[in-house]
């Protein structure tokens, strides 16, 4: 079996190599970067399955790394940074990342977190039926096959989180879920984080796929209960 590829970039070369011991030891493979500017080059060369990006990185930001790389890619993005402050959390997510973890971490933890974003990932890409894997709205269509969404034809960027999200309630229109369901979905069951972290999701969401997202007309929020996908959009 092909060992699965991590990207870590960051530039404290302490942390890089704590990484990089930890995650090898996992049976990862490990690819390092200690410069912004080297990020989306390995990227392309070695199409890693998951990236550990530093946000406070010496040439460029980690946020604007993660806006490039989500103009074509949905790699899971796991942001590392000295900021615990929620605002930058809610930037971070809303840049495309996929996580959010706060310096100093515990490798533990970190390793629980890449496991779970892994089998999540493979999860969604596994046993996908030529029948079911591409969905078709009035407006919107969305291919689980290539995790590629149009919007009127156009074709629109989600993190690899956002897809999933607006897959599954697509693929169960009407169905209300609440917060702690979809959290539990988007994350590893047995992960304690934040469960608000789904409503980031949901309003990211929002700004990329409905024409207005202050009055959405797919992803719909069911006061004091959930959220639901309404297929009657269009009618």
């Amino acid at each position: 079996m092909l060992k699965k590829t991590i990207l870590v970039v960051d530039d404290d070369a302490d942390i890089n190599e704590l990484l990089n011991i930890s995650l090898t030891r996992e049976g990862y493979h490990v690819v390092s970067a200690y410069r912004g500017a080297d990020a989306i080059p390995l990227v392309i060369q070695h199409q890693p399955d998951l990236i550990i990006l530093d946000v406070l990185l010496p040439d460029i930001d980690g946020f604007e790394i993660c806006r490039e790389l989500r103009k074509t890619s949905t790699i899971p993005i796991l942001f590392l940074s000295c900021k615990d402050e929620e605002i930058d959390k809610v930037l971070g997510l809303g840049f495309g990342g996929d996580d959010y973890m706060a310096k100093p971490f515990s490798p533990i933890e970190l390793v629980a977190r890449v496991k779970a974003h892994m089998r999540r990932n493979y999860l969604l890409r596994k046993d996908i039926k030529e029948d079911d894997s591409i969905l078709n709205f009035p407006g919107l269509s969305i291919d689980r096959s290539t995790h590629r969404v149009l919007v009127d034809g156009q074709q629109v960027s989600l993190s690899a989180k956002e897809f999933k999200l607006l897959f599954h309630l697509a693929q169960n229109p009407n169905r209300v879920y609440k917060n702690d369901q979809l959290f539990s979905l988007l994350w590893d069951e047995h992960f304690l984080g934040d469960p608000h972290t789904v409503m980031v999701h949901i309003y990211n969401l929002r700004k990329k796929i409905e024409l207005n997202p202050a009055k959405p007309k797919y992803v719909m929020t069911i006061r004091g209960v959930g959220y639901k996908f309404n297929d009657k959009y269009g009618e």
